[in-house]
Formats: structure tokens, C-alpha cells, sequence
């Protein structure tokens, strides 16, 4: 694992000596050695790696990174350019362009969002080649909670983008008033007509961020 060694060290450092971790650690360790594990462990920390603590603006939660070749790599909903877009990411893509009116593009490549402030964290760090949720409840669990109380706390706006039931259940730990919650059912084909559709997430998280002074994102993802 490349360790985290931004902004974002001091206030996790704790997490890393905690027993749980420890465990989490040795888990994850003979995970990646004894099968095909995503993503690849230098990019399991990039959402952190990617977005200094100091630079959030917005976070989105996803649930376990993409399970097949060659699609995760360490931020939530992201896959590399040359990868297919998946099927999450092309109703979110559409839901942009409904609700800011961006073209869709030809690839899913997310990091100019986080490069802009967008903490893309899924709450589990890891997951086992073709088998989803494979590695839930080993500890990844603690540790992104963590770092989501540890977002609260930030004595500034962030605005939160909750979608489908799990990441939702994170708004017990989000508390500041300063904070905007924005929850809409999940992207994916099976819930995204639901509700997601129409729910404007970007356009409502932009103005939240203008009318306290702080530069929108632009959320246009270009063609390659």
C-alpha cells in the first residue's frame, strides 16, 4: 500500500496503530498475495492521494471498488480511461448532462473531479477480483468512517452527495451544520429511475458552494 503522506496524515495517523487496522492490514496483505485483488495496491489510498484534506469541497460515497480487470483504481464510480464506462457512471453521466447540460463522454476517467476538491471515497478500500463486497466487514469499514468524522469536523462547507441506502446511513455521522446532505437513490441500473434521475446533485452542489464564496466544480469530463 503507498501510505497516505498528505494533509490527510495527521488526523488518520491514530487509525494506522489501532488493533484493527493492524489486523485489516495483514488481511489485505495476503489477500493481494494469494489472489488477484483491485485495485492495485499502490492505488488502494488514491482518493486520499488524490484530494488533500484541505482541498474538499465535495465527497461522494461509493460502496467497494469495481470488481473486474482492470477497472478500479482507487476513487469511487472512476475507472481508467481506456476501460468501458460502467453502467453506474453512465446514469450519472446522463444525470450531468439533464441537470448542467454536459456532453457525455467517451471515457470514465474521474481524477479532474478530485484534482478540484471531489473526495471520491469508497467506504471499502478493496475487494477480490469478480467477487463484489468481498472484502466488507474486514476493517476498511473503521477506517474510512474515520475519515468521514473526520470531514465533519472541517470548519468549512463540504457538501456531502449520499446515493443509495449505504452511503446514506453515513448522515448519522454528519452533524455540522455547515454541511450540505444530498441523498438520492443509487445510480445503478437497478435503482438510479428511482429517484436518482432529475435529483440535480450537481447543479444543487454547485450553487451551495457559490453562495459561500467557494469556486464551483466544473464537472464537464473531457473526451480522450
Amino acid at each position: 500500500m503507498a501510505m497516505i503522506q498528505n494533509d490527510w496524515l495527521k488526523p488518520l495517523d491514530e487509525e494506522f496503530h489501532k488493533p484493527y487496522y493492524a489486523k485489516l492490514y495483514q488481511f489485505v496483505k495476503e489477500e493481494y498475495a494469494s489472489h488477484q485483488v483491485f485495485p492495485p495496491s499502490e492505488d488502494i489510498f488514491n482518493a486520499f492521494h488524490l484530494t488533500p484534506l484541505h482541498e474538499v469541497k465535495v465527497v461522494i460515497l461509493g460502496q467497494d471498488p469495481y470488481h473486474n480487470d482492470g477497472q478500479a483504481h482507487g476513487l469511487c464510480f472512476s475507472v481508467k480511461p481506456d476501460v468501458q464506462v460502467p453502467p453506474s457512471l453512465v446514469n450519472i453521466y446522463q444525470e450531468l448532462h439533464d441537470d448542467l447540460g454536459c456532453y457525455i463522454p467517451n471515457n470514465g476517467y474521474l481524477t479532474k473531479w478530485a484534482a478540484q476538491g471531489v473526495l471520491m471515497l469508497n467506504t471499502v478500500l478493496t475487494v477480490r477480483a469478480h467477487q463484489a463486497n468481498s472484502h466488507r466487514g474486514m476493517g476498511w469499514e473503521e477506517f474510512t468512517d474515520a475519515a468521514i468524522r473526520v470531514l465533519n469536523e472541517q470548519d468549512r462547507p463540504i457538501v456531502f452527495i449520499l446515493w443509495g441506502s449505504p452511503a446514506q446511513k453515513k448522515a448519522a455521522m454528519l452533524h455540522n451544520p455547515k454541511h450540505l446532505i444530498l441523498k438520492a437513490p443509487h445510480p445503478s441500473p437497478l435503482s438510479a429511475y428511482r429517484g436518482f434521475f432529475g435529483s440535480k446533485p450537481f447543479s444543487q452542489t454547485n450553487r451551495f458552494l457559490e453562495e459561500h464564496g467557494i469556486s464551483p466544480i466544473d464537472w464537464q469530463i473531457e473526451n480522450v
